[in-house]
C-alpha cells in the first residue's frame, strides 16, 4: 500500500492488485492516480480440504485471476510491475511472464523467502519446499530492480542466488502520520474503544466515566473544559482557564503486540513471561513489605494483541484460563481499523515483538510501526534484528520468557515514572526530530555498521532509494 501511494504521488497511474480484507489506508481511496483491483477468492470448499489437495487448486485459480487482471484489467502495459515476495507461487512466475511479453520492468520487493515460510508448515526437507526454493530462484533471480528489507537479505541473495538487476536495501519505515499520541488523542481513542471492552476487563481497569474519563485518561475539571470532540461544555466555561484530558496516574501500563498469529511467532514465550511478571508483581507489591508505602512498585499490565490469524483461538483460549487467577495482568485481543492502529501504538507504553523470522533475514514491520509512534519495544532476538532494534537504545532484546519478564520489570518499575522506559522513549524522540538530507542519509547507509541509530519516514526513505530507480528516464524529470 505504501509503495502504491509513493508511485501515485509521482503521478504514475498505479494499479494495486490484491485480495479484499483489511480496509485500505485512506490515501489509496483519495489519490487520483490509484485504482484498486481486487482478485476473487478461490471457492470456499478449497479451505476445507487437505493442504496437498488444496494447494494446486488454489494456485491454478490464482494463475487465471492474476493473469486476467494483469492483461485485461490494466488498460495498457505498465512501465513497472512491482511484486512483493512472498508469496512466491505463482506470482513471481506470472509477473516474469507478463513482463517478458509486454516489456514491463519487474521490481521484486524481497520481504522474506517464500520457501522458508512453507518449511514452517511442511519441514525443511519436504520435497515441496525444495521445489518452492527452486521456483523462487528461477523466477526471482533476474529483474529490473531488487529491493531488500535488510542488508542480510541482500547479502544472502546476491551471494547465493547471483541476482541480476539493480539492487537496493529499503528498510521498512512507517508513513509520516504515525506519531506519539497526545493525551487528548488517547482520550478520544478510548472513548471510541470503550464500548468494545468486555465487562470483565473493565473491572480490572480503572473506572471510566465517559466522556469525562476513560480507563487511561481523565479530565479533572470537567465543568471548565475546552470544547473538545465529544466532550460537553458548560455554558459558563472560562476559556482562560481550561483543563484538557491528561493521562491517569492510576492507569495500567499499556503493552501492545501485533501479530498475524502464525507459527513464526511463539506467543507461548509471551504468556510465560506474563505469568512470571504476575508472580513478581505479587511478590514486590505485597502489603507486608515495609518499603512499599502507598504505591505499587510494579504496575498492572494491560496486554493488547492486535491482528488475526490461524493460531489466535488457540492462544486466546489459553489466556482466558490463565488470567482467571491473575491480579496484575490482563491480556485481550483487538482488531482495529487502519486509522486506529497507529493511534493505539501511539497511546501505548511498550511494544512487544515475538517475530522470529522464518529466514532470519527479514525484519518485523510491526516494530517499524511502533518506532514510528515513538513506542520502545522488547523484541525476540534473531540474526538480523540489530539492523532495526538497538539493544538499550530504542528497545531491549530477549532470548526467552525469563529475559522478557526481567525486561518488563526493569522498564516498568515505578510506572508511570519509569527512568529506563523514559530513556528509550527519549532516544526515539531524538531520532524522529533529526531530519536527514539526502547526502547525509546516503553516507549513513553506506557506513551502517558504525551507526548506532538513525531513522526517517517512509516517504524520505522511498524517495532516496526507489525514486531514482523509477525516474532514471530523463523524460520523467521534464
Amino acid at each position: 500500500m505504501y509503495h502504491a501511494e509513493s508511485f501515485a504521488k509521482l503521478e504514475f497511474n498505479t494499479y494495486l492488485i490484491g485480495y479484499r480484507g483489511s480496509k485500505p489506508i485512506p490515501s489509496l481511496t483519495s489519490l487520483p492516480h490509484i485504482r484498486l483491483c481486487y482478485l476473487s477468492e478461490p471457492p470456499p470448499f478449497v479451505a476445507q480440504i487437505p493442504f496437498v489437495l488444496a494447494a494446486p487448486i488454489k494456485i491454478a485459480y490464482q494463475i487465471v485471476t492474476i493473469l486476467y487482471t494483469l492483461i485485461f484489467t490494466v488498460p495498457r502495459p505498465p512501465e513497472f510491475i512491482m511484486v512483493q515476495n512472498p508469496p512466491s507461487i505463482p506470482t513471481l512466475a506470472l509477473v516474469w511472464l507478463v513482463g517478458g511479453i509486454t516489456g514491463s520492468k519487474i521490481i521484486i520487493d524481497w520481504h522474506n523467502l517464500g520457501y522458508s515460510i512453507l518449511a514452517l508448515k511442511l519441514g525443511k526437507l519436504h520435497p515441496l519446499v525444495k521445489i518452492a526454493k527452486q521456483f523462487e530462484i528461477i523466477f526471482g533471480s533476474s529483474a529490473y530492480a531488487h529491493l531488500f528489507v535488510t542488508n542480510a537479505m541482500r547479502d544472502y541473495l546476491v551471494q547465493k542466488w547471483g541476482l541480476i538487476g539493480h539492487k537496493a536495501v529499503l528498510h521498512d519505515r512507517p508513513p509520516s502520520h504515525f506519531h506519539k499520541c497526545s493525551p487528548p488523542e488517547v482520550h478520544e481513542l478510548f472513548l471510541r474503544l470503550g464500548p468494545s471492552i468486555s465487562p470483565s476487563l473493565a473491572e480490572f481497569l480503572p473506572n471510566a466515566s465517559p466522556p469525562y474519563s476513560t480507563h487511561l485518561t481523565k479530565v479533572v475539571d470537567y465543568h471548565r473544559i475546552q470544547p473538545y470532540s465529544t466532550l460537553p461544555v458548560s455554558p459558563a466555561s472560562d476559556l482562560n482557564s481550561l483543563s484538557m484530558p491528561s493521562l491517569r496516574e492510576d492507569r495500567p501500563a499499556l503493552l501492545v503486540s501485533s501479530t498475524s498469529w502464525t507459527p513464526d511467532e511463539d506467543f507461548g514465550i509471551l504468556l510465560e513471561a506474563l505469568k512470571l511478571y504476575e508472580s513478581r508483581a505479587r511478590e514486590v507489591n505485597s502489603p507486608d513489605r515495609d518499603d512499599l508505602k502507598e504505591r505499587q512498585i510494579l504496575p498492572s499490565i494491560w496486554m493488547v494483541i492486535t491482528g488475526k490469524g490461524p493460531l489466535k483461538e488457540r492462544y486466546m483460549t489459553e489466556v482466558q484460563l490463565l488470567q482467571k487467577n491473575w491480579k496484575y495482568v490482563r491480556c485481550s485481543s483487538l482488531w482495529l481499523e487502519a486509522e486506529d492502529y497507529p493511534l493505539l501504538l501511539g497511546s501505548a507504553d511498550l511494544g512487544i515483538c515475538m517475530h522470529s523470522s522464518s529466514s532470519a533475514r527479514d525484519l518485523p514491520m510491526k516494530v517499524v510501526d511502533m518506532f514510528g509512534c515513538g513506542l520502545p519495544v522488547c523484541a525476540l532476538n534473531f540474526a538480523c534484528l540489530p539492523e532495526l532494534v538497538k539493544d538499550g537504545i530504542n528497545g531491549l532484546i530477549f532470548e526467552n520468557a525469563i529475559q522478557l519478564a526481567e525486561h518488563l520489570e526493569t522498564l516498568l518499575t515505578s510506572f508511570p515514572s519509569s527512568p529506563k522506559l523514559d530513556s528509550l522513549r527519549k532516544s526515539l524522540q531524538r531520532a524522529s526530530q533529526v531530519p536527514l538530507n539526502v547526502e547525509l542519509q546516503t553516507h549513513i547507509h553506506e557506513h551502517q555498521e558504525g551507526v548506532d541509530w538513525e531513522w526517517s519516514s517512509w516517504s524520505d526513505n522511498w524517495n532516496r532509494v526507489v525514486k531514482p530507480l523509477v525516474l532514471q528516464d530523463a523524460e520523467r524529470f521534464s
